[in-house]
């Protein structure tokens, strides 16, 4: 398994408390309006965007909800790496022919599968734009209490928009010091025309506090 997955790695660390923050807000964000499906997508290219929605679905299975992680990003998937999982079967293979299970498989995190990429397709966009996929939401809605989908960053690829206004919320992912203001507001731009139900944006690889380290690990003060 990933050191990636700091949630397992390091539960103490500040980057660990701050995706248990981020699924408070999520869960805070859902009591008007439930948040059963999620779209976790990065503005622009982002090499940490997979372990960013890894960490955050290790959290949810942490307080005992029935988590699936569905890589929809079926260019650059990232997550059967990150599990140490098998990738011969997966969201490619569930599109391409419905069966009647699906190749949920299970990771080190009680309570957390991973539905992972599968094989290379042709066509990664018009796969997601499917009525298959559509039914493969459907399926996964019934196997967990919170579904979460990677996907390729919404200003690179249409798969994000496809895939957005297919699911309940999208978190939008803002990285400090490499995603670009105009970069952002394009991506939020994009999501809202296609009538995304944007629940809020997350700031990632911020610079942590020294006296909040030491809290959250109990060093001195």
């Amino acid at each position: 398994m990933s050191t990636d997955l700091i949630t397992l790695t390091d539960p103490a660390s500040p980057a660990a408390e701050a995706y248990r923050r981020l699924r408070i807000n999520l869960v805070a964000a859902g009591r008007e309006s439930p948040l059963q499906t999620i779209l976790v997508v990065a503005a622009g290219a982002d090499d940490d965007k997979a372990s960013i929605v890894a960490n955050l679905a290790v959290t949810f299975a942490r307080i005992g909800k029935r988590v699936v992680l569905a890589d929809c990003d079926l260019r650059h998937p990232g997550q059967h790496a990150l599990f140490g999982l098998d990738n011969r079967g997966g969201v490619t293979t569930a599109l391409a022919a419905e069966s009647a299970r699906l190749p949920l498989q299970d990771t080190a995190v009680a309570g957390l599968r991973v539905l992972t990429s599968g094989p290379a397709a042709d066509s990664p966009a018009d796969m997601i734009a499917s009525p298959a996929m559509t039914a493969l939401i459907g399926r996964l809605r019934e196997e967990a209490d919170i579904v979460l989908f990677d996907a390729p960053p919404a200003t690179l690829a249409t798969d994000a928009a496809e895939l957005a206004t297919q699911v309940d919320g999208v978190l939008l992912i803002v990285t400090a010091g490499h995603t670009r203001r105009d970069e952002a507001q394009r991506a939020q731009e994009l999501l809202e025309r296609v009538g995304a139900r944007v629940v809020g944006a997350a700031l990632v690889n911020v610079a942590v506090d020294g006296e909040l380290r030491k809290y959250l690990t109990g060093g001195a003060s």
